[in-house]
């Protein structure tokens, strides 16, 4: 039986790809964001991009089947 990967994970991948998306515009030089001054958008791509990484780097992100069946032991979830 196959696990389903979790709503937590998948907004952090989505979260964290986002910001990488963000910081590769701002660096070809392109406003990802609406603003013109370059300084906020560089200042709220620094932020978005860190609060992306670190969201996903302390959460347990688990996409292999075998992780998530640890995950479910682990938490005293019972499978299907």
């Amino acid at each position: 039986m196959k696990k389903k990967i979790s709503k937590g994970t998948i907004i952090r991948t989505a979260v964290l790809g986002l910001a990488i998306v963000n910081n590769a515009l701002a660096i070809a030089g392109k406003s990802p964001l609406p603003v013109d001054n370059q300084t906020v958008t560089e200042v709220i791509s620094f932020v978005f991009t860190t609060a992306a990484a670190f969201a996903a780097w302390w959460k347990n992100n688990s996409f292999s089947q075998n992780a998530i069946a640890a995950d479910e032991v682990l938490h005293g979830e019972k499978g299907e």
